[in-house]
C-alpha cells in the first residue's frame, strides 16, 4: 500500500482557526470601544447636569434680587462646582464656573447674566 498524505485537514483547520480568531478579536475591540464610549457619554452627561443645576441655582439667587458673593461652590455626588462672580459692568455680570470631578477632570465655563432681564444671556 502506498501512503498518500496530502495534508487536507491541517490547512483547513488553520484557516478556520485564523478566521475565528480574527472575528473574535474584531468583536472584542468593538465591545471595548462601545464601553469606552458609554463611559465617556456618562461623564459628559453628568458634567452637563452639574453645570445646568449650578446655572439654575445661581440664576435663582440673582432673580430673587440677591447678590452673589465673590466666590462660592456647590457640592455634588461626583464633583464640586465652584463659581466666581465678577463686579457687574453696566447691566451684565460675568460669572466663572469651574467643575472639578472626582475622577480628576476639570472643566471651566464663563457665563454672562443680564441684571435687567434677570436671566443668563451667554455662555463661553
Amino acid at each position: 500500500m502506498r501512503s498518500r498524505e496530502q495534508g487536507f485537514t491541517y490547512p483547513l483547520t488553520l484557516v478556520v482557526l485564523i478566521l475565528f480568531l480574527s472575528i473574535f478579536s474584531f468583536r472584542v475591540e468593538q465591545l471595548l470601544s462601545e464601553r469606552k464610549m458609554s463611559y465617556e457619554t456618562t461623564v459628559i452627561l453628568q458634567e452637563e447636569y452639574y453645570f445646568h443645576s449650578s446655572f439654575k441655582k445661581v440664576e435663582k439667587i440673582l432673580q430673587s434680587g440677591g447678590l452673589i458673593s465673590g466666590k462660592g461652590s456647590f457640592s455634588y455626588q461626583k464633583g464640586t462646582m465652584g463659581y466666581q462672580a465678577d463686579i457687574p459692568i453696566g447691566s451684565v455680570q460675568k460669572i466663572n464656573f469651574t467643575l472639578k470631578m472626582n475622577t480628576g477632570e476639570t472643566v471651566a465655563v464663563r457665563c454672562y447674566f443680564d441684571i435687567t432681564a434677570k436671566k443668563m444671556i451667554k455662555m463661553d
